[in-house]
């Protein structure tokens, strides 16, 4: 037996989906609304998270809610920070996502008691600047979806707070503060009513390399997020970051149904509790991998994104 056991972590759409994850395994869940947070599968208020922690509660085994502050904070978002940080820690929230200091100066001024989650998306690439933000409170570091599996490796034996690392669902490549796809089918209307026909009339985008990938596009409070054309699925190659003892697996659902993210749950529950019981007598189960198969989009492969890749930027 050995005392390492990892969490999964998963985003849900609503508290339904949150009850179905817990009893298909999950440890955690990243919840949030659009005022704070970006990229999230459901709008939870801080009605929905007090309902989540209480459904959290009521398990029969610990689970964590976690509450994403992950936005492009500006001048106009800051004096509402320190009395939702206040609510979420009165709550009984477990711990703030966060990229931004201003959450960090919040949360440590006003509501001490949650621990921090530094994540910044793609700057997040190397063990000084988790430390970094170990010495000023974090307590976990979110690793960019873009280091190979050496490097993610490498920077656990120099940490001193814990290492979260996703393992499955799509990523983002792209984000802008405008609505995007909005902005263009508000031009296509108009300029339709003034007569405009052919190119002028239904531009789109297309990477020439790539013609038949398509780079799904969503789409909230924030702006745009262009999502990447496969799905991340590392549960062959598990044991690798299993071995490495990396703390937080995380499952990303966004514009995934119930369903699916139920059964890619299940999948990595039964990868990681074999392994955690036994380390020396894992061995993968082609099951684990053909479930979650069996339900894949078509025309969306699984992938193992940048784990090994040498060029990573």
């Amino acid at each position: 037996m050995t005392a390492y056991r990892p969490e999964l972590l998963v985003t849900a759409s609503n508290l339904e989906e949150m009850q179905r994850l817990i009893e298909a395994g999950a440890d955690a869940f990243v919840v949030g609304e659009s005022r704070f947070a970006t990229r999230l599968p459901g709008e939870f208020s801080l009605e929905h998270i007090a309902q989540a922690v209480e459904l959290a509660n009521h398990s029969s085994r610990e689970i964590n809610i976690y509450v994403a502050m992950n936005t492009i904070i500006d001048n106009t978002l800051l004096d509402a920070i320190p009395d939702y940080v206040k609510e979420l820690a009165r709550i009984g929230v477990s711990a703030v996502v966060f990229g931004d200091p201003a959450v960090l100066t919040a949360v440590r001024q006003h509501a001490p008691q949650l621990q921090l989650h530094w994540n910044a998306e793609m700057t997040s690439t190397n063990y000084e600047t988790a430390n970094f933000w170990g010495r000023r409170g974090a307590t976990r570091f979110v690793c960019a979806r873009e280091l190979n599996m050496e490097q993610i490796v490498g920077m656990k034996r120099h940490m001193k707070l814990e290492i979260q690392v996703q393992v499955h669902g799509m990523t983002n490549i792209y984000h802008s503060k405008r609505s995007l796809v909005q902005s263009y089918m508000d031009y296509k209307e108009h300029a339709l009513a003034d007569g405009a026909s052919g190119r002028s009339a239904g531009m789109y985008l297309m990477e020439a390399e790539r013609p038949d990938d398509r780079f799904p596009i969503y789409e909230d409070a924030n702006g745009t997020h262009i999502m990447s054309p496969d799905d991340l699925c590392m549960i062959e190659n598990l044991h690798e970051l299993l071995e490495a003892e990396i703390d937080s697996f995380k499952i990303e659902g966004l514009l995934k149904p119930i369903a699916y993210n139920e059964t890619v749950v299940r999948a990595y529950r039964a990868a990681i509790d074999a392994y955690c019981s036994d380390p020396s007598a894992y061995r993968f189960r082609d099951e684990w991998l053909e479930s979650i198969q069996s339900i894949q989009q078509p025309g969306r492969e699984l992938s193992y994104g940048f784990f090994y890749k040498e060029q990573v930027y």
